[in-house]
């Protein structure tokens, strides 16, 4: 059973394991260039390798596309092949070594790739492939970044841009992931960081570190100068809100929302009340904040974050209405409760619903009118166990060449690079 392995016997089985897979990916990569070379996948009324082999073998279309890059290079490069094969290299590794290798320079760069770790080869080579003027200025007139609306309402972008501007776009985006967790651990466990055993919390998504950056644009004074320009704006009919009725609410210059969505939305947000007759405006009412700082505060002291059972997250959270204020809710803190995005979406778009109850408690249904246990989840079951499968290669736990993981001197290894590959 792997929970009676020794922690040695464990990191030895995990690497010898590691070998082993190395080893067979080289063997499937070999099998991928000889598909790849008869063409064969045309039967199949594929336009390419790789587009077979992201449908046969379930892959993304861009793991596809590299790993028949990978492929394709592997039949000319035998001492990279030789040792991919022997489990002594890793895919990281070989991936980065069959972007600059050629036959005249692949036995210095395979003594280099055994030196470095696979995050320090990698580095090492994008450096080497550095580009001309002509090239960086081609990159900067290629940037774009665009978007459009999916047939299901949600926003699609496609974009473009030069090295160094996408290295800042990263670096932006790392930030704000790392601002997220920092948040949820200052407002969960205090300034001192995570408690010893607690749990951890979901770790933000791109998408969450996207948004985010977006809320810290427009949360910057000099956009709030600039009044209602840049302002999120939803149409929503008050009649079809009591209703329930679907249509009636769209963004601005957008696609339509379900009402349920428009309720959400409206939970914590500034309120403009038009009257209207036939199409004709007869009054435009004064903006109302829904929920007031001062009963944000309070709800915030009170509910420390999401309500919905099971939940840990603490960032991004919502004021919801118990009972909208479409049917009349009043914006109270008894008839008020905090909830993440993703369960403000499931209340009431994913058909859950919220019950208040008396002292401040509240009850969470599914669709199916079940009340949800305000318990943790259970554990994990048990591991399922390892079974190492035999195979005819002297692989061991020091099989594989990880590296020496000194520090990276990266000038001189890029002008060894040159130097091997002049």
């Amino acid at each position: 059973m792997t929970r009676e392995l020794t922690l040695a016997q464990l990191e030895d089985e995990i690497a010898t394991l590691a070998s082993h897979i190395y080893a067979g990916t080289c063997r499937w990569l070999e099998l991928v260039a000889e598909l790849d070379r008869r063409g064969s996948w045309t039967e199949s009324g594929c336009g390419s390798c790789a587009e077979w082999l992201a449908w046969r073998c379930a892959l993304a279309p861009r793991a596809a596309r590299e790993h028949v890059r990978v492929a394709r290079r592997l039949t000319e490069l035998p001492l990279i092949r030789a040792a991919f094969a022997g489990g002594q290299l890793s895919y990281a590794k070989v991936r980065a070594l069959t972007r600059v290798a050629e036959a005249e320079s692949e036995k210095e760069l395979l003594e280099l790739a055994r030196a470095l770790t696979a995050a320090q080869l990698d580095r090492a080579v994008r450096a080497f492939r550095r580009v001309s003027a002509d090239d960086a200025a081609a990159a900067h007139a290629a940037a774009y970044v665009g978007y459009t609306w999916d047939d299901d309402g949600s926003l699609i972008v496609q974009g473009r841009l030069a090295p160094e501007d996408g290295a800042l776009f990263l670096r932006a985006l790392e930030a704000s992931r790392d601002r997220l967790r920092e948040r949820e651990w200052e407002e969960e466990r205090g300034p001192a960081g995570p408690r010893e055993g607690g749990a951890a919390g979901p770790r933000p998504t791109n998408a969450d570190a996207l948004v985010a950056m977006a809320d810290t644009a427009l949360a910057s004074p000099a956009v709030r100068t600039a009044g209602e320009r840049y302002q999120v704006v939803v149409h929503a009919d008050v009649a079809a809100l009591r209703a329930g009725e679907t249509g009636g609410c769209e963004l601005d210059d957008g696609p339509a929302l379900a009402t349920e969505t428009a309720k959400r939305l409206s939970c914590d947000s500034s309120l403009v009340r038009i009257t209207e007759s036939a199409g004709d405006v007869l009054s435009v009412g004064r903006k109302t904040r829904t929920i007031p700082p001062p009963i944000r505060r309070a709800l915030q002291q009170r509910d420390r974050g999401c309500r919905f059972p099971g939940c840990e997250n603490h960032r991004f959270v919502d004021a919801h209405h118990v009972r909208h204020w479409a049917d009349g809710g009043e914006t109270k803190i008894d008839n008020l409760v905090l909830l993440c995005r993703r369960h403000h979406r499931f209340v009431p778009e994913g058909r859950y619903s919220v019950n208040a109850l008396r002292g401040g408690g509240v009850r969470f249904l599914d669709p199916w009118g079940a009340a949800i246990p305000n318990v943790s989840r259970p554990p994990p079951g048990e591991l399922t166990q390892l079974l190492a499968r035999s195979a005819p290669l002297q692989i061991d736990p020091t099989t594989c060449e990880s590296g020496d993981g000194d520090p990276l001197d990266l000038e001189l290894v890029v002008e060894a690079l040159l130097e091997v590959c002049r």
